[in-house]
């Protein structure tokens, strides 16, 4: 995989500059490490909400990653012995498996390979990606202009009767066994978690429009597809042996039509420090606890 990350994240740049992002509050995570949290090397493999964009500090600008994401506050708080977090903004499973480039077009080799055989600690946050989560959200806000009260995005991707998303929902489950089985090949003795998508969207209701241009019909649509890919993310995990850690749950009533000191996603134009649409620091310490919370059961 040698294409640039850029394309794939043209609707995000669109967004982005429309956007002016403020500085945040850095917020710590309170839990403290358990002895069933695994305490050796851990790899954090993942998107950009697990890189966590514009999130202060960002520590690498190729794949826009703060050390103030929720890989870096689970092992600070477990103490892991070893820590690798090679997740880059515009990832997809294809770059897990193979490799790519990040933001700078810097070429990449497969996040993969950071997974030895002495692992102990895997988490997984993938897909979003595969299904083209930039380009729904910048189509579906740029549609909403037109028609705030109605469903034009839901409209065009079931158009003919088929949903092209939860199609695209189901064409990514392969894509996401096979990087949990090469994940298990490279570290048979490692505990895999893996993470879904925290709420963008209120859980109930038709949003906030315009604050967050999605229109209102349309808000209970991608609702739903959200919820699709985390239950098949949860489904993959079972499948493969691995853990899902629910982050979906506790972010409900954080979604990003709260006010800025509530919310874990960002809106359209951000007030706190991170990309559009995108989890600011407390949303990063949310997918944290989550996670810590996970392995403590």
């Amino acid at each position: 995989m040698t294409r640039p990350r850029l394309p794939r994240m043209r609707a995000a740049t669109r967004l982005a500059a429309l956007a002016l992002a403020t500085a945040g509050v850095l917020l710590t995570v309170a839990t403290p490490a358990s002895a069933a949290v695994p305490t050796g090397r851990y790899v954090a493999l993942g998107d950009s909400y697990t890189s966590g964009p514009l999130v202060p500090t960002q520590i690498d600008l190729n794949c826009l990653r703060s050390n103030r994401n929720y890989p870096s506050l689970v092992a600070a708080s477990a103490g892991s012995s070893s820590f690798a977090d090679v997740s880059c903004s515009g990832a997809t499973t294809d770059d897990i498996l193979y490799g790519g480039s990040g933001a700078l077009g810097i070429t990449l080799p497969p996040q993969l390979n950071a997974v030895t055989s002495n692992t102990s600690l895997v988490t997984v946050q993938i897909g979003g990606n595969d299904i083209g989560f930039a380009g729904i959200i910048g189509d579906c806000a740029e549609a909403s202009v037109s028609s705030p009260l109605g469903s034009p995005c839901k409209n065009r991707y079931t158009a003919g009767g088929v949903d092209q998303l939860q199609a695209r929902i189901v064409a990514a489950t392969p894509k996401v066994t096979a990087v949990l089985q090469a994940v298990r090949r490279a570290a048979p003795n490692a505990r895999v978690v893996v993470l879904g998508y925290p709420a963008i969207l209120p859980d109930t209701g038709y949003g906030c429009w315009p604050v967050v241009p999605i229109a209102y019909q349309d808000v209970p649509y991608l609702r739903g597809i959200e919820k699709s890919l985390n239950a098949m993310l949860a489904g993959a995990a079972s499948a493969n042996g691995a853990t899902y850690a629910d982050v979906y749950t506790p972010s409900i009533g954080r979604d990003a039509c709260k006010s800025s000191g509530t919310r874990w996603v960002e809106g359209l134009v951000p007030q706190n420090s991170a990309a559009p649409f995108h989890p600011n620091a407390r949303g990063e310490q949310g997918m944290a606890t989550a996670l810590l919370a996970r392995l403590n059961s």
